[in-house]
């Protein structure tokens, strides 16, 4: 094991990043959510975004400042180099977990579900303000 652990954090972009990596900027997003009738959509998106910053924020204050942390976005999981005694968590919906396992090989893993309204899931049941307490649970494995 190296001298400290290392958290590896895997998320996927939201709703919204997506809308605006494809548009440019929010406003053109609301511009384009005008066009087919769901300006509405944009408050809802927002919600949604809101609530996974806030969720990612307590996920990286609740890995302990001596350890080392690491961040992977979905689209980067096939060039990252996953350490044997990694803990992964997984900050997202189900079908994230199933995606990021293919590229495990027995790393502890913890799913975090950063939006119970949007995500009614089995495998990512754990809220964000409970990894501190996991995180011990997972070192003892």
């Amino acid at each position: 094991m190296s001298s400290s652990p290392r958290v590896v954090i895997v998320s996927r972009p939201t709703e919204l990043q997506m809308l605006i990596e494809k548009h440019g900027t929010k406003s053109q997003v609301n511009f384009f959510l005008k066009t087919r009738n769901m300006e509405d959509h944009l408050a809802v998106l927002s919600g949604r975004q809101e609530r996974f910053e806030e969720a990612l924020h307590v996920t990286m204050q609740a890995v302990p400042s001596s350890w080392r942390l690491s961040r992977v976005n979905r689209s980067d999981l096939d060039r990252f180099l996953f350490e044997p005694d990694d803990i992964v968590v997984i900050l997202g919906q189900d079908g994230l977990v199933a995606n990021v396992a293919k590229y495990l090989q027995g790393q502890q893993v913890i799913g975090l579900n950063p939006d119970f309204e949007q995500y009614k899931a089995v495998l990512v049941r754990h809220a964000a303000s409970e990894l501190k307490g996991l995180l011990p649970q997972a070192m003892n494995r």
